[in-house]
């Protein structure tokens, strides 16, 4: 029996150590946080302003020049076109005049592809400096990317179009 008492004694004593008051405990009344449900999305206020003045005339200034390389791009690719039409056999001098040609069609697709460069460095730069992009200013980028990534692809099928013709 004195065991049986001296283990109830160190296992009363062990747990009243657990119930000591170390502070103010939380409440457990109901909070007004408990009355948001979860799954209901949270409503953001959009920023609905225009695409900024500034932004807008750039975008135009950029597809500008990207039609401006379309046009140097259409002479350079229909001569190399052309040459990779009649040109002959691998290393001979037709084959050749054709492939500087299609390099010279190449290196014209160079002002479309700063364009799409400078467009994607605008977008960029607003989420670096900025920490976002409005929603119209964002639209507008992605419009003006995509019209000049459609020039850009057209261009880039045409090299791929001619470099195959010439066995490359």
């Amino acid at each position: 029996m004195p065991t049986r008492l001296l283990i109830g004694l160190v296992l009363t004593g062990a747990l009243s150590a657990c119930a000591s008051p170390r502070g103010p405990y939380p409440s457990l009344a109901h909070r007004a946080g408990e009355d948001v449900d979860p799954r209901v999305a949270v409503e953001r206020p959009m920023n609905q302003r225009p695409v900024s003045a500034a932004l807008a005339s750039r975008l135009a200034e950029l597809v500008a020049e990207a039609h401006a390389g379309e046009a140097a791009f259409e002479s350079a690719a229909s001569e190399a076109e052309r040459l990779a039409a009649a040109a002959g056999a691998p290393q001979s001098e037709g084959w050749i005049a054709a492939q500087e040609a299609l390099s010279t069609a190449a290196a014209a697709r160079g002002l479309t592809g700063m364009a799409l460069g400078d467009i994607d460095a605008l977008g960029a730069n607003a989420l670096q400096t900025q920490g976002g992009i409005a929603p119209n200013d964002l639209a507008a980028i992605k419009s003006a990317g995509a019209e000049v990534g459609a020039i850009d692809q057209r261009q880039a099928d045409r090299i791929k179009a001619i470099q195959a013709r010439l066995g490359l």
